[in-house]
């Protein structure tokens, strides 16, 4: 086994590891079934990507983002690390090229979509690897307890089932204490084992702001605040239009959304990254996998979901340890407008079947067929055709999703693919027999190595270009060779996949437990109220309410957050806490004291502001906690 300090300065440059990551990989490293909690920015992947590396075999990551899939496997091969990433979006073909490469060449990571777990080319193939680990990201995403359950991660039981002696590393960064401990049951975890970093992120200052005039406020925060932002809203018209009221402030912006084609938002994701935009108003589809470690402020001008989306969005703030800002702009109408939303994300039955006759209508499925089948999947374009709501649809199709009937993936950006199926006698064969695409056959050779082995990405335009042509009749020759099975080709797409898991069934059969809906709006308006609780609290400080929310219930006061702040500014400064926090360090200069003989000993003040002032002195490393758990100054 490899030295896992060599490891991480070989291939990440790091000379150390974070609080908590050595722990984490070494009981991997035992073999043990581990979950391990770190909030966003905590380093996540080297958890799993170094002790994999330590060990001989390849390690299986499972995650439910593509584009995030991606983004890992670019990053391990540009430090000379192989990687794969295999996806519901793949075409069969593609799928049985990697897992070949996984068995009998030298990959070391395989990132795999919850959905191919269960079809056989897959298990068959795992089966014949030698796998040293699983690593489960976003594992929250198991728990119907969580805020993003996702059907799709219940599938991965099937893996362990596989693969019993195999230790699993399940990993995220938001979880409460309901959601731990599903987590470990549906992943079937030999023994509970949880590391787990506080969630407390010190360097954050959490801000409730009421505001009306939100735009305004945002000006005044941008302008006021050095450094980058992220600014989040709910709608993708909202972005644009607060990008460019910024800018009609002097204040540099851009905005993001999933709605944009890949080539853009990997163009204003790198803008904002190297700070030619200072700041970026997004939807929630962005952040996610962005490690941009000095962001000093991160604004919602609409009400998140839930605390933990809000908390794994606020996280991006700060990450270079140094002071940010997460800031709630928060008015009544915000409240009406979350309870709308929580309303409208459970359609009822009858709608949810509504929407699944008009996909099979839509891909002209009939019933007792396309199972396993994959479609590039346009919800405007469904919607316009059957004259549904587009909101209805979209919640309805998580119902659908969540009882096994279709996946959905994330929308990303595929390039075109080819790969030649014939051996190269074959093919020089069929261009002597077929002179009208000898030449074109010859550009392909020319233009692109490997194609005998992998697929391979072309742009068709650019070979357009190279033979003075059109991109379309490019396409088109492209889908002829295709038609005759001299290749293989996957035109490029920037949709989702729409994939059905079962038979398409008659929509008088589709089951809709009734009970699941009831129980799954009662955890959704319990999260809401847990938002609304949040910004509406002016009593108790915002880290603790969050803490509390995951969990961590013996926590102080930040002494930052706007109530700590106003609260200070009730009961501290003044010359009765001077002289209480006076007569305390004479106290405890001659010995140390437990906190409730220190309270009773202090003569000056009631017994509440003598408890007040200890707890400033120790959230302000006046005072700590001897071995003995008395009061001792630092």
């Amino acid at each position: 086994m490899q030295d896992i300090h060599k490891i991480l300065e070989q291939y990440w440059g790091y000379k150390n590891f974070r609080p908590l990551q050595e722990d984490i990989i070494n009981s991997v490293l035992q073999g043990k079934d581990t979950l391990a909690l770190l909030p966003t920015g905590g380093g996540k992947s080297i958890c799993f990507q170094v002790p994999a590396m330590a060990k001989e075999g390849i390690c299986i990551v499972v995650s439910p983002l593509i584009a995030l899939m991606k983004d890992q496997v670019e990053s391990l091969v540009s430090k000379g690390i192989k990687a794969a990433a295999i996806t519901s979006a793949m075409h069969r073909r593609e799928i049985d090229i990697a897992l070949d490469n996984c068995v009998h060449g030298n990959i070391k990571f395989l990132y795999l979509s919850p959905e191919r777990l269960e079809t056989e080319i897959v298990k068959v193939r795992l089966q014949k690897m030698k796998v040293n680990l699983i690593a489960i990201d976003e594992s929250h995403c198991i728990s119907q307890w969580g805020y993003d359950f996702r059907p799709s991660y219940l599938k991965i039981e099937a893996l362990r089932e596989l693969l019993p002696n195999i230790p699993v590393l399940a990993l995220t960064a938001t979880a409460t204490s309901d959601v731990v401990k599903d987590i470990q049951e549906k992943l079937l975890f030999k023994k509970p084992n949880v590391l787990q970093k506080s969630f407390e992120r010190k360097n954050i200052s959490y801000i409730v702001v009421q505001e009306e005039d939100k735009l305004a406020r945002l000006v005044k925060i941008a302008s006021n605040l050095k450094g980058t932002g992220i600014v989040y809203v709910r709608s993708r018209k909202k972005t644009q239009d607060i990008a460019n009221y910024l800018r009609s402030n002097k204040i540099s912006a851009d905005f993001y959304h999933a709605g944009l084609d890949a080539k853009t938002r990997d163009q204003k994701q790198s803008d904002w990254m190297q700070n030619k935009a200072r700041v970026i108003v997004c939807t929630n589809a962005f952040g996610m996998g962005i490690d941009k470690p000095d962001v000093r402020f991160v604004v919602h001008i609409d009400m998140p979901d839930s605390l933990e989306a809000y908390f794994q969005e606020a996280g991006r703030a700060g990450r270079d340890e140094q002071p940010a800002y997460a800031i709630l702009l928060y008015n009544k109408s915000d409240k009406i407008e979350l309870e709308r939303r929580v309303e409208t994300s459970f359609p009822s039955i009858e709608e949810i079947k509504q929407t699944y006759q008009a996909l099979a209508n839509y891909y002209q499925i009939p019933a007792g067929s396309g199972a396993g089948v994959t479609f590039n999947f346009d919800i405007v374009s469904l919607c316009d055709t059957y004259k549904l709501n587009a909101v209805t649809v979209f919640n309805s199709l998580k119902f659908i999703e969540k009882e096994g009937y279709i996946s959905i993936t994330d929308a990303f950006h595929q390039p075109s693919l080819i790969k030649i199926e014939l051996n190269r006698e074959d093919l020089y064969k069929f261009q002597l027999g077929s002179p009208a695409y000898d030449n074109f056959i010859k550009l392909l050779l020319r233009s692109h190595s490997g194609l005998f082995d992998n697929f391979v990405k072309i742009n068709e335009l650019d070979l357009a270009k190279k033979i003075n042509t059109s991109r379309e009749e490019i396409i088109q020759k492209l889908k002829h060779l295709d038609q005759h099975k001299l290749l293989t080709y996957i035109p490029q797409t920037e949709l989702p996949q729409l994939t059905f898991e079962q038979e398409r069934i008659d929509v008088k059969n589709l089951s809709i437990a009734k009970e699941n809906l009831t129980v799954l709006k009662q955890r959704a308006l319990q999260r809401m109220e847990a938002v609304i609780n949040y910004a509406d609290s002016s009593h108790k400080c915002r880290s603790q309410i969050l803490l509390a929310y995951f969990g961590e219930t013996n926590t102080y006061r930040c002494n930052q957050c706007d109530v700590c702040l106003e609260e200070n500014k009730k009961t501290l400064h003044t010359d009765e806490f001077e002289n209480i926090s006076l007569q305390i360090k004479e106290l405890l200069a001659v010995h140390p004291m437990p906190l409730s003989n220190l309270v009773n000993a202090v003569t000056i003040g009631n017994e509440d502001k003598r408890l007040r002032t200890i707890q400033w002195m120790l959230d302000n490393n006046q005072l700590k906690y001897d071995k003995e758990n008395k009061l001792v100054i630092c």
